[in-house]
Parts: C-alpha cells; structure tokens; sequence
C-alpha cells in the first residue's frame, strides 16, 4: 500500500493525479499507523518551510515520518524538511539528511528567483532515486531554495549554482523537482521508486 503524507503543504493533488495514471492504489493520510504500515511513502509538498515543520510538530508527523522504515519519497519541499535546518524561515528540519537549506541567489540578473521551468539533472550516484536511464533528462522545478551539494547527493542541477537534485539516505529518497509534473520522464521515476 502506497500512503502520501497529509500535511498543511500544497500540490498533493498533482501527485494523486500522477499515480492514478501509473494505476497505482494509494491513500492520502497523517494517520501514524497507516504511515507505518505503507510499503511506500511520498511526502510532498509545496509551500513554506517553517510554516510546514510547525504544522508536522503540532500533529507529531515530524517523529512518526522519521521513524519510517519503508522507502520515502521526498518531494520539492519534502527533501528541503527532512534537511537538518533551512534558511526558509530560519526554521530546523526533520535531520534525516545532514544538510542545510539555502536560498539560490541569482549571480547576474538573467537568473530569475524561484527557479521555474524545465533542467536537466546530472546523476552523481546510481543508488538514488534518478533512474541511470534518465541521467540529464529534463524535470520541472519551482523553487527558491535549495540544499548544496553534500554527502547524500545522488544528482545535482546547475542553476545560481550546483546544488542536490537528488537525495538518499538508507531509506530516505528526495528530489527537489516535481516528478509529478515531470511528463513521461517523471511517470519512470515514480515508477522506479513504488519498484522498489
């Protein structure tokens, strides 16, 4: 059984658009033990930092998402919350990878601040979530933060920088990007990842 985390983030409904296309069975729920019993687990999300780990302390998703031994999928702000602090809002994370959030900061002014359209991700390991088949393909962002490169990196997209595309840490996967919104590239990484 697939659970998608219910929490005050935005976008969960492209996502419930995105497996019901795969013809996925899934549940969207913050209830702690259909989380723990899920053989998959997507936490997405659009929105503000502090305002969203606010929202998973007060209901305690922070300690029950932590505590999952299932594979996770973090999306966009899903991998920015399980860094260990972000500069969204000067708020601490949930501390599953040892990264910090940083704001992208355009160095000329033809780099525009949220990132929005279409990149290309570079794999920089074969064990993330990035299938090896979709090594520079393109993806959809739309952010203004992003986590620097670092020990869980598994891709990476240069825009105002390098910075993590892709995270894994042990059961804990994350993208920055919006496989959802992604096209048929998007559809193989969703699939890749309820594979495993």
């Amino acid at each position: 059984m697939i659970a998608v985390v219910r929490y005050n983030a935005g976008n969960v409904f492209s996502v419930e658009c995105a497996l019901r296309r795969l013809g996925a069975e899934f549940v969207v729920t913050d209830n702690e033990s259909v989380l723990a019993k899920a053989d998959r687990v997507i936490f997405p999300g659009v929105g503000e930092a502090a305002a969203a780990m606010h929202h998973l302390r007060a209901t305690g998703l922070d300690r029950v998402i932590r505590s999952l031994t299932a594979p996770v999928l973090g999306i966009c702000i899903g991998q920015q919350l399980m860094c260990r602090h972000s500069e969204e809002g000067d708020v601490d994370g949930l501390g599953i990878f040892d990264a910090n959030v940083k704001r992208l900061i355009p160095p000329s002014p033809e780099f525009k601040v949220p990132h929005t359209g279409w990149d290309t991700v570079a794999l920089t390991s074969p064990d993330g979530p990035v299938p090896t088949g979709l090594d520079g393909h393109y993806f959809y962002y739309v952010h203004s933060y992003a986590v620097p490169v670092c020990r869980h990196t598994a891709a990476v997209t240069e825009y105002c920088g390098t910075w993590s595309a892709a995270m894994r840490h042990d059961n804990f996967h994350a993208v920055q990007f919006h496989p959802e919104k992604s096209g048929a590239d998007g559809s193989t990484l969703l699939s890749h990842f309820l594979a495993l």
